[in-house]
């Protein structure tokens, strides 16, 4: 017997056997691309221990790590300014003054429609900004102005009567907003957010186009300064990896962060006492 919901109708066994081939086929293919992939790799001699034995001198190590660090110094300060500045040019939207919704809107669409990379440069070059504080300032307002549109996406997701219910008991705006609709509003427009400090932690890479030293900018260093053979397969290999592996956990922090506040006893139905007989009211029979 097939139960449905509400998005599909559970699939019966020919469609599972069906799809279970699917699966198989597809798995096929990946690993005959990874196979086809590595083989390419080992033909050019990608994995001779000439092009892979830089990696052992410490002055490497040392230089890897430092752009390692200064590149989550830039995704830590841009992170948390684009958080500040979404939170703040969506307050203005959601404003009842007509003058500051304007305001804000015209700053949200002027940097979101930007390109990060033009921002970047135009800081850098035309401001005479030094390196870090261009980067992170270009990172912020492009993140902020998307951030201030998932922040304001998620405050209208919750239900009207929210809200409603809230004024009716004499609540003001601001506490309305931090109390009631915002911390409804939080699991909606989480994933959102971790999607897009993914982003910001990725495009912290343009850093090394206005000579940040960052993480890639240690790997293009070492894949052109180095005489062996120009070794930028194994730096890519190394720096990948690494790379994924930071976006992969931030995207597991947000799930875990979920998942506790899912199991926060502030979520939980209270317990309500069973009724008892009371005293009645003056002129209730």
């Amino acid at each position: 017997m097939t139960e449905s919901t509400a998005l599909y109708d559970i699939p019966g066994p020919h469609a599972r056997r069906r799809h279970r081939m699917y699966g198989i086929a597809s798995t096929v293919v990946l690993l005959a691309l990874a196979g086809w992939f590595l083989y390419l790799l080992f033909d050019s001699d990608q994995f001779t221990s000439t092009k892979w034995s830089p990696f052992l001198y410490k002055g490497i190590q040392e230089l890897l790590l430092e752009g390692l660090g200064n590149t989550l110094k830039a995704f830590a300060y841009a992170s948390v300014l684009s958080l500040a500045l979404g939170a703040v040019l969506a307050t203005g939207r959601l404003s009842e003054h007509r003058v500051l919704r304007w305001v804000s809107t015209l700053v949200v669409e002027f940097f979101r429609a930007m390109p990060v990379l033009v921002m970047i440069f135009f800081i850098f070059v035309a401001l005479k900004v030094q390196p870090l504080p261009a980067l992170v300032a270009g990172l912020t307002l492009y993140n902020g102005s998307v951030l201030a549109e998932v922040f304001r996406t998620g405050i209208h997701s919750v239900a009207r009567g929210q809200g409603e219910a809230a004024y009716a008991l004499g609540m003001r705006k601001t506490q309305v907003m931090t109390y009631v609709l915002t911390p409804q509003a939080v699991r909606a427009m989480l994933p959102a957010i971790i999607s897009q400090l993914v982003v910001a932690l990725k495009d912290t890479s343009l850093g090394f186009l206005i000579t940040y030293e960052e993480f890639l900018h240690a790997g293009k260093l070492i894949a052109s300064n180095l005489d062996y053979d120009l070794p930028f397969i194994p730096v890519v290999l190394v720096i990948s990896p690494i790379y994924i592996g930071m976006c992969m956990l931030l995207s597991w922090f947000a799930t875990w962060v979920a998942r506790k506040e899912r199991r926060s006893p502030k979520t939980k139905a209270a317990e309500v006492a069973p009724a008892e007989p009371q005293t009645l009211l003056p002129g209730q029979p």
